[in-house]
């Protein structure tokens, strides 16, 4: 990105105000969809960068999902956030001249497009790293960009089944579970802010860019890696998950459910001393975590039967720093949770149809560059004539080479 584009840019569009962020001056064209690719995007917002939405004329399929809002889905917003809207059908050719236009200003693009689409689109790696060598070209995919599976699309809860993340969830002898919450497509996001962040590092040195590669499969394998561990002399049927079994897990109170974790020697001990059952903590038979998992049938209901006492959240009160431990709550307690409040993590939104919202701010902190304040997700197309403003004034003249 020139300077003079950046700055023509910058007074076409509105400004982020506040301060500076690590990736301010950083210039994003976002071009995926659903949660992966887009969150990713965000995330880089988080830190300053200039995002750009750019979607089909149809919006982004998340758009759509189920919500119990009237006008914008609850899924869009929480993904999109700090980001500019724009809709481009790059099926016109005059739609695809205003994308390579944003190209040459771009320092980063990221996409998930299945990977023989880009090519047939103009917008390979190799076609537009000649219009912009300095490039940052993410490209997120279900599978890779190799390998029998290559082209197939690719989805969270279907990665989770594949790779045995839904096995392992399930209980012993029963259905395989799904994780919900999409962990396989938020953990891709982290894995494209990382990627797009070292490889803007190593531009800083070497001046230019080059294709990062970010996969569901990859992030669902990497979920994984304590149990993707198989020794020479190890047979197939054995056992690879971490769950310790039975002290630690969610147990069922006098009032609600709570989590305890009771893994360490000193935090054995605490648990029995706060639950009444010191006896527990000084027999060697249960003086390790595999041995209390092995004799989890003896250990088990006596702890339940001590649980049942109290509440879940007077217990929560009772353990305090002693046994980590939490109540189970619902995901709107955590609104006002105090520990969420004094990390500053929600922030009240205005959005040009839903109108005002409270949702998550950012969750990466910086001391010296905290970076400007989060806006709302776009409506769809809400900046397009803005952008093809910017855009037709920095397309080439007819002397010029792209």
């Amino acid at each position: 990105m020139t300077q003079s584009n950046a700055d023509s840019f910058s007074g076409a569009l509105p400004s982020r105000e506040g301060p500076r962020g690590p990736l301010s001056g950083i210039r994003v064209l976002d071009l995926s969809a659903y949660i992966a690719g887009p969150y990713g995007c965000s995330l880089l917002a988080d830190q300053g960068a200039e995002v750009i939405k750019i979607e089909p004329p149809i919006g982004d399929n998340l758009r759509k999902y189920p919500s119990t809002l009237s006008t914008e889905s609850r899924a869009f917003l929480g993904v999109n956030r700090s980001k500019l809207g724009v809709v481009l059908d790059l099926k016109q050719p005059g739609d695809l001249d205003t994308l390579m236009a944003l190209v040459r200003s771009a320092d980063v693009l990221v996409h998930n497009f299945r990977p023989s689409v880009p090519p047939r689109l103009g917008i390979g790696y190799d076609q537009l790293r000649i219009v912009n060598p300095r490039l940052v070209y993410c490209a997120v995919s279900g599978y890779g960009d190799t390998g029998p599976l290559a082209e197939k699309a690719g989805y969270d809860q279907v990665l989770q089944t594949m790779t045995g993340m839904c096995t392992l969830q399930g209980k012993k002898d029963g259905p395989p579970e799904v994780l919900y919450g999409s962990v396989v497509d938020y953990y891709a996001s982290a894995m494209v802010a990382a990627g797009v962040s070292s490889a803007l590092y190593e531009r800083g040195k070497s001046g230019l860019g080059q294709e990062v590669g970010v996969s569901l499969l990859a992030a669902a394998m990497t979920l994984q890696s304590a149990r993707l561990v198989w020794a020479d002399d190890e047979p197939r049927d054995i056992g690879r998950d971490m769950r310790s079994g039975g002290i630690t897990g969610i147990h069922p109170t006098g009032d609600g459910y709570l989590y305890i974790s009771a893994n360490t020697p000193h935090f054995w001990k605490a648990l029995c001393a706060k639950v009444g059952l010191e006896e527990l903590a000084s027999d060697a038979r249960y003086d390790t975590v595999r041995k209390r998992a092995a004799l989890q049938s003896e250990i088990v209901p006596r702890l339940h039967a001590a649980l049942k006492t109290r509440a879940a959240l007077e217990w929560e009160a009772h353990f305090g720093e002693e046994v980590p431990c939490a109540a189970a709550r619902t995901v709107e307690d955590m609104f006002e949770h105090p520990q969420v409040q004094s990390q500053d993590m929600i922030m009240h939104f205005e959005h040009p149809v839903v109108g005002g919202f409270r949702a998550l701010k950012r969750t990466i902190r910086f001391g010296r560059t905290p970076g400007p304040p989060p806006f709302a997700a776009p409506t769809l197309g809400q900046h397009t004539d803005l952008v093809r403003t910017f855009a037709c004034a920095t397309l080439p003249q007819q002397d010029e080479k792209p």
